[in-house]
């Protein structure tokens, strides 16, 4: 029976005199387990003051993405630019250090105030709300996962449709 139970992250180990090919080279993406890793929960609103007056401030025409957990959680990316680059390549707009990051993970990209994010066939794939994706819309709120980051992406306020005063 125990040849059908879901090994564990403890069950897996590496030999320690293990040669070149069963060593991790620091130029691949790991892959992560998919059902507990890839949960979607919502964070809601708990957005801190000094992140809704980042947000407030956004000019026109942009965007911002707030890492909410990961290694760089807190980090915050300005969307300013026609294409982004993300990945774990240092050359990358929006640079990830970590193995669960594809080097040229995705790309974001802007079409007057409208933001779409596009999958570049990533290892681990690239999540919007949840669901895997190669092209998705960004829309206000919106939670992307890339690797173990997960993020909120926000436009600027200038950009989303004016409540009626009816």
């Amino acid at each position: 029976m125990d040849e059908y139970r879901r090994p564990e992250p403890d069950d897996i180990r590496r030999e320690p005199d293990a040669g070149p090919a069963g060593s991790a080279s620091s130029d691949t993406t790991q892959t992560f387990g998919h059902d507990s890793d890839l949960s979607f929960v919502p964070f809601g609103s708990d957005l801190s003051d000094a992140e809704l007056e980042a947000i407030d401030a956004l000019p026109a025409g942009s965007a911002l993405l707030l890492v909410r957990s990961g290694p760089t959680a807190g980090a915050r990316y300005l969307l300013d630019s026609d294409v982004m680059t993300v990945g774990r390549h240092p050359e990358a707009d929006i640079f990830f250090d970590d193995v669960t990051v594809s080097r040229r993970h995705a790309e974001i990209t802007r079409d007057g105030s409208r933001f779409d994010i596009v999958d570049q066939r990533s290892l681990n794939g690239t999540y919007v709300n949840g669901e895997r994706v190669d092209r998705a819309a960004l829309v206000n709120g919106a939670e992307v996962r890339i690797g173990k980051f997960r993020l909120n992406f926000f436009v600027s306020p200038s950009d989303l449709p004016q409540a009626s005063d009816a």
